[in-house]
């Protein structure tokens, strides 16, 4: 998916300037890299509704500076604390000959299928996006995970990915991480342990009372 988004330059800095543009439904913005780094402004509206959408956060971007098209990606932006309202944004600069780290979704599929759904397990996601290594052409939107073949009490491991040509996981990751678990719920194993101690001692009970109805031995006659 190709998204584009338009900005123009901002001379004016500080406080009072960024609070100004964004009275006037602008945000101001930066984009580094490769070269100096360039103050921009973008439209709120435009860019508020850019940042709903999964793919701008991980695709290369089309920044239009006033006419000239440059590939970024999308690095660090700051939200008022509970308006609506996108106070900042960073853009760094891609080269097509150069690798870029970047973290990428994930996408589950076939979960109902796994043999340890149908089991009664439930699936708990570790991680929902994989830190990798590539050239800008390789970077995908997201990648795909199968989970048609989890089992009961088992992991799907960082390793079990199966990356798109060009990548390779970096940052953190490890091959043994789990990416996703499925366990019995905690629920049912309370319940199963309840009915294993309430069977046992409702097979207590009749040895018991069949103890308690004996008679007791006679005892032995005293000399005379």
């Amino acid at each position: 998916m190709k998204i584009e988004i338009s900005a123009t330059s901002r001379k004016a800095q500080g406080t009072g300037a960024s609070r100004r543009l964004r009275k006037a439904g602008r945000v101001p913005g930066i984009v580094y890299g490769s070269s100096e780094p360039v103050m921009i402004d973008l439209d709120h509206n435009n860019l508020y509704h850019a940042l709903r959408k999964e793919a701008f956060h991980a695709s290369i971007l089309t920044l239009d500076h006033e006419g000239k098209k440059e590939q970024v990606l999308l690095r660090d932006f700051q939200m008022h604390p509970f308006r609506q309202q996108v106070l900042h944004i960073d853009f760094e600069r891609v080269l097509a000959d150069k690798k870029i780290h970047m973290k990428v979704p994930l996408h589950f599929i076939n979960e109902d299928m796994a043999p340890g759904v149908k089991s009664g397990g439930v699936i708990s996601h570790v991680l929902s996006e994989l830190t990798v290594a590539c050239l800008p052409a390789a970077l995908p939107e997201f990648i795909e995970v199968d989970l048609g073949g989890l089992t009961l009490g088992h992991s799907f491991h960082v390793s079990d990915v199966k990356l798109p040509k060009g990548l390779e996981v970096a940052g953190h990751h490890h091959a043994a991480d789990a990416v996703v678990t499925v366990q019995v719920p905690r629920g049912a194993v309370e319940a199963a342990a309840e009915a294993a101690e309430a069977a046992a001692t409702a097979e207590a009970k009749p040895a018991a009372a069949a103890a308690a109805a004996k008679p007791a031995a006679a005892k032995p006659a005293a000399k005379k």
